[in-house]
């Protein structure tokens, strides 16, 4: 019996396996189909020798094309309400204060971006093919030794996770972006071990090696681009998942930071995300309620805004307009005649990561800091009905010199529909009055709820929501003091069953602005701030 047992998991562990690498082929066939189809390099020659009519060819694009229709209609054939992912709070505290502390630190690295289509494909289909692998024999060698590992434990090995960090640093783009999303999940909602490995990739971006870096200088400004600055630093102060920072020094004396776009990017983000999405998909390992594909959706639309540079400049220079006589913040300034699709050109902030203090910053001074950031953050969308919903901490940096708070990158600002704004103001705006009805109501008609989940799943989503307004709720002259909140753990105690039980999906609006605040409440929260949270949402939020 034990005999067969062993048999029958050698078969589980195999036919996993089998499903990740058939995945990665299915997916590999339809992009390289796609670049065939598109390139200007190929479409010659195989209209030349007609390889679109070879029997083999036309099979593997039928049935690449079968592969698309069918993973599209598996998610649209089923008319019955389907679980939710929750909504994207992360207000865990355990993390230290200062990141002095922390074990691991940035690490910036330069290797090579992949930058043709052709390329990104096999980078992803070589490492979904290196983990598929690894899963079978690894899952073989321990059944082989009487011990029965779980499918958690084979894809998430040590191996498979050097494995998955190293080609996600390597690829930037849409593998930093969906792990950017995704860390600022709560480790309750995701795997411990995946949570690991998408804070990991977060702090190990790599960037461009010098040639890569003046190719594509060469092709955004000419050949003299270097004539354009008196000093240019070729390595970069900062990389990210899009693209990566230098230092820079005007011929007038200016300094700048010059922001510069990985090549092959913004043409590869679809395929990509593909890629990724079969990936993670086919590890098992993410909650059904977090509906990868509305993630993945979301990565989409964020990834190509950011790509467009000349729609960063152009909100960089709405919100320095939005800010201009605001006491506290203050907003970069755009040099358009050095600034174009794939390079923005902006003046250097000299201010500090707030998370970068000195450990002996008064406390009033972090009250001051989160405070204000909590206040614009319910200005943005009760006022601007604009937000930058890019939710890095690293975006935010402290002026001693200015007393002002300097605000970085604005790639993912988004606005947000009328309609949805009141909705939005008056469900937190009744939370704080204890009025559960009224939440209950408003959920339905913003779309956390359809009306058909289970009693226990309203009473879940309802109470989440109540507690989510209590900061908020009180006198204005009361202060709430973040370092003493129960909010996180009492909102977290009700994620299990949410995941369980939700029935649709959160209003697209609410992904990316759900992460900013949770990314807002954890900073508040990681600098023991005192908050006069009732103050500001009476003042600029309040609606009923």
């Amino acid at each position: 019996m034990s005999s067969r047992r062993s048999l029958y998991y050698v078969y589980c562990l195999g036919s996993s396996a089998r499903q990740v690498l058939g995945g990665s082929w299915d997916v590999g066939k339809e992009s390289l189909i796609t670049w065939i189809n598109t390139s200007t390099l190929t479409r010659p020659i195989l209209s030349q020798y007609q390889w679109f009519y070879d029997p083999e060819w036309e099979n593997a694009r039928k049935l690449a094309e079968e592969t698309r229709v069918a993973r599209h209609g598996q998610r649209n054939k089923r008319n019955q309400p389907k679980k939710a992912g929750i909504r994207q709070y992360s207000t865990s505290t355990k993390a230290p204060a200062n990141e002095d502390s922390e074990k691991e630190k940035r690490e910036l690295q330069s290797s090579e971006v992949p930058s043709s289509r052709l390329a990104r494909l096999f980078h992803y289909g070589s490492l979904a093919a290196g983990v598929g692998i690894n899963v079978a024999s690894e899952g073989i060698s321990r059944v082989a030794k009487g011990k029965t590992p779980t499918w958690r434990e084979l894809i998430l090995s040590q191996s498979n996770v050097e494995r998955i960090t190293k080609k996600f640093s390597q690829m930037r783009g849409a593998a930093l972006k969906v792990g950017q999303i995704m860390s600022f999940q709560d480790d309750k909602v995701l795997p411990k071990e995946l949570y690991e490995v998408l804070s990991r990739v977060q702090n190990s971006a790599h960037y461009m090696p010098q040639r890569q870096l003046n190719k594509v200088l060469v092709t955004e400004f000419g050949a003299d681009w270097a004539s354009k600055f008196a000093h240019f630093d070729k390595i970069p102060i900062a990389a990210a998942s899009i693209g990566q920072v230098h230092k820079a020094e005007l011929p007038t004396g200016e300094k700048v930071v010059v922001k510069i776009q990985y090549p092959g990017v913004k043409d590869s983000i679809d395929s990509d995300l593909n890629n990724i999405m079969m990936i993670l998909g086919a590890s098992r390992l993410l909650p059904k309620g977090l509906f990868l594909d509305k993630t993945i959706a979301n990565a989409r639309r964020e990834l190509k805004w950011e790509c467009d540079y000349v729609r960063e400049a152009a909100a960089l220079r709405q919100f320095e307009d939005l800010l201009k006589d605001d006491p506290v913040f203050e907003v970069p300034h755009v040099y358009r005649e050095l600034t174009t699709n794939n390079v923005i050109t902006m003046s250097y902030m000299e201010g500090t990561e707030i998370m970068k203090l000195p450990k002996s910053t008064a406390q009033d001074l972090k009250d001051h800091i989160a405070g204000n950031i909590l206040r614009l953050c319910l200005q943005e969308i009760a006022v601007f009905k604009c937000m930058q919903t890019d939710p890095n901490w690293a975006n935010f940096l402290y002026n001693s010199k200015t007393n002002k708070i300097e605000l970085l990158d604005f790639g993912a600002s988004r606005s947000f529909p009328e309609s949805f704004i009141t909705n939005y103001r008056k469900l937190l705006s009744y939370a704080t009055e204890q009025n559960r009805e009224m939440v209950g109501k408003l959920s339905k008609e913003l779309g956390y709820l359809n009306g058909l989940e289970s009693q226990a799943m309203i009473d879940a989503h309802v109470n989440s929501v109540m507690i989510l307004g209590e900061p908020f709720a009180g006198p204005p002259d009361a202060a709430f003091s973040f370092k003493d909140q129960t909010v996180s753990d009492r909102i977290r105690s009700n994620i299990g069953l949410m995941l369980d039980e939700r029935l649709c999906p959160p209003p697209e609006e609410t992904y990316s602005l759900h992460r900013k605040f949770s990314g807002i409440f954890l900073l508040c929260a990681r600098m023991e701030a005192t908050v006069f949270c009732s103050k500001y949402f009476h003042e600029f939020f309040y609606l009923v």
